[in-house]
């Protein structure tokens, strides 16, 4: 048995929890706690607060997950200002050994350890997650995380291969003209338009203001943390509408990404599926994921599941840690 200190940084906040090991099983997580990055200058300030919190002395191993690419010796937060140094982290942290990885890769790396109870069942065939092949794993959140897990029979045994991408930065496909009309707005403002200006939480403001242009109304300005709520409850009619818009477009992405990977199943994971399933269910979700033209058929067999386990990234950088040290 071995114990660690699991840490997952996204670009809002960051997570840490202990995670003991078995070889074996699935990582146990003490219960997590999330701090609000912005809140802290450096990630050796976090650290120092969740040790205090943590009231005890902090194992020197740990599992670092980040919100960014992890090669090379500069890691810089694609969603956030904090700046790490690969070659100096463990000494700022009083760590021996520390395994780092990008953020999605560990969600990523949790899918073969959730429980059946951590999936909903969104849409494609009811069943659970293939024993072999491809897994999508797709994440909208602060950013839109995309990974890709290929199950593979080896000498009897199945091994489960984690492939970091960087599929959010792909190019936003419209499909219909509000979407054309949104393509243009964002491409007047960015110049390149990538799929996470539009599947993420702050892309739920650029199709709220979007909707209004094209209906020609005046809206107050609102920030993706303002909307969402409003969004959610329906209480802003227009921003409840944004919401399907959302939907409708997470839906072709995804079935994009599927596509390109052969997936034989996909997770939702990120921050923002557990809180809209029903809009997820009710919304034209499912239809664009399917509209895939000759290739309708192949995508209506591919089940579709959202990820509501509350931290797959400390979950994940645990695993990681525990398949680093085999």
């Amino acid at each position: 048995m071995t114990e660690i200190v699991a840490m997952d940084i996204g670009g809002t906040n960051a997570r840490f929890a202990l995670a003991t090991l078995v070889p074996g099983q699935a990582p146990q997580l003490s219960p997590p706690i999330k701090l609000r990055a912005a809140d802290y200058p450096t990630l050796a300030a976090a650290f120092a607060e969740f040790a205090e919190r943590a009231g005890r002395p902090l194992p020197r191993r740990a599992a670092l997950a980040v919100a960014c690419p992890v090669d090379g010796d500069i890691l810089k937060l694609t969603n956030s200002p904090w700046v790490l140094r690969k070659s100096t982290l463990p000494a700022q942290l009083g760590l021996d050994e520390l395994v780092i990885l990008n953020d999605f890769a560990a969600v990523t790396q949790a899918v073969p350890h959730l429980a059946a109870g951590d999936l909903v069942h969104l849409c494609g065939p009811g069943t659970g997650l293939p024993a072999t092949g491809t897994i999508s794993v797709i994440g909208p959140g602060t950013g839109l995380g995309v990974g890709l897990l290929v199950r593979a029979r080896i000498d009897g045994r199945v091994h489960d291969l984690v492939v970091p991408t960087e599929g959010g930065h792909l190019d936003f496909a419209p499909c219909d003209a509000i979407e054309d009309m949104l393509l243009a707005r964002l491409r007047g403002r960015y110049g390149r338009v990538s799929i996470e200006r539009v599947c993420s939480g702050p892309g739920l403001v650029n199709i709220y203001e979007a909707l209004a242009h094209a209906e020609g109304s005046p809206v107050p300005l609102l920030d993706d943390q303002e909307l969402w709520p409003v969004a959610i409850d329906g209480s802003n009619p227009l921003a409840a509408a944004a919401l399907l818009r959302f939907c409708a477009a997470l839906g072709c992405a995804t079935g994009n990404l599927a596509l390109a990977h052969l997936a034989g199943a996909v997770v939702l994971a990120g921050g923002i599926p557990p809180r809209i399933l029903p809009q997820l269910q009710a919304s034209g979700f499912a239809a664009r994921f399917r509209a895939k033209g000759r290739f309708e058929g192949l995508m209506d067999a591919i089940p579709v599941h959202a990820c509501i386990h509350p931290d797959p990234g400390l979950l994940g950088a645990a695993a990681a840690f525990a398949a680093a040290a085999k």
